[in-house]
């Protein structure tokens, strides 16, 4: 039987980011170097197909501390933790290493440095992610004010709108942050905002090919984790660029065949912390049902790397 035609528009950038590479490579280096088992404070990046496989080398994931023996290893997630848990880690004279993200600790420095000089904080982001969890946690209680929606810029009770700074999480959609930084400097004229935009070079780099891809196709496909705050904003990001159907998949297993039939396009992408092998496993599964022909589509180079922490670097 003769397979129907399909247009494949392969989203570029997409997949891992330099901090998702990093967080995955220390815990690699973790189990080289101490061997099992390593402790690791929440997922280190968010996907089940990454995390079950650093399990099957010897990682155990635990959400908090006081479930880590004194004598293992522990490694703080690419989220970002509260600056309580490093302290309480230095306290019972653990050995651990931060994988937090560069680009979520400089947001944590900006947090502090603001604090500093005064500012109460108001910060952009989804209640309750461990990134948001974080940052909040790097300065007192109440020293931090969560906004997640314009909506919510109305009903912020500051202490004096003359001392304010706002910083947002890291993997927020570009548009919808934008329109919330808007209500909040029409609000608050005297607000002070990051030198350079929080939202990683990753999470904006993604959007746009997606903005780029999901006008041309039936159908967008979002490789990547329901607990992914970043490829949950690729699905809405295409969903507003005009795509008519856009879902996110964990794996091809995942794939609705019935929602895709009659599509002649499809595009496809992946969240920050999902690897190329699970994108490659749903290309093919559409080989297997269509004559398929791969577009790739690239907005933009990306060449980031970061550096391991000197911990790893030095011999046991």
């Amino acid at each position: 039987m003769t397979k129907p035609p399909l247009t494949l528009y392969l989203a570029a950038p997409r997949g891992f980011c330099a901090g998702v590479d990093r967080a995955i490579k220390i815990v690699e280096m973790a189990l080289q170097k101490w061997g099992a088992p390593v402790y690791v404070r929440h997922e280190i990046v968010h996907n089940k197909f990454v995390v079950d496989g650093l399990r099957a080398k010897g990682a155990v994931f635990v959400e908090e501390l006081d479930e880590c023996p004194d004598d293992r290893p522990v490694i703080f997630s690419a989220h970002g933790v509260p600056k309580s848990v490093p302290a309480a880690a230095a306290a019972r004279e653990m050995i651990y290493v931060d994988a937090t993200c560069p680009l979520v600790s400089k947001v944590h420095i900006e947090a502090q440095r603001h604090a500093e000089a005064g500012l109460q904080m108001i910060m952009i982001g989804h209640k309750g992610h461990p990134e948001t969890v974080g940052t909040m946690g790097q300065l007192p209680e109440g020293e931090v004010l969560l906004v997640e929606t314009v909506d919510d810029v109305a009903g912020v009770q500051v202490r004096d709108p003359e001392k304010l700074a706002f910083v947002t999480q890291t993997t927020l959609s570009v548009d919808d942050t934008r329109d919330i930084v808007a209500a909040l400097q029409d609000r608050f004229p005297a607000i002070v905002g990051p030198h350079k935009e929080d939202i990683c070079y990753a999470t904006t780099n993604r959007q746009e090919a997606v903005k780029t891809v999901a006008p041309k196709s039936d159908a967008l496909l979002v490789v990547g984790a329901p607990n992914s705050s970043n490829s949950r904003r690729l699905v809405e990001v295409a969903s507003k660029a005009g795509c008519t159907y856009a879902q996110l998949v964990q794996r091809a297993t995942d794939i609705d065949w019935r929602a895709l039939e009659g599509i002649s396009s499809i595009a496809i992408t992946a969240g920050a912390s999902a690897p190329e092998v699970l994108v490659n496993e749903v290309i093919d599964a559409f080989r297997d049902r269509y004559d398929v022909t791969v577009e790739t589509v690239e907005t933009a180079t990306e060449n980031v790397e970061f550096k391991v922490p000197r911990i790893l670097r030095v011999p046991a």
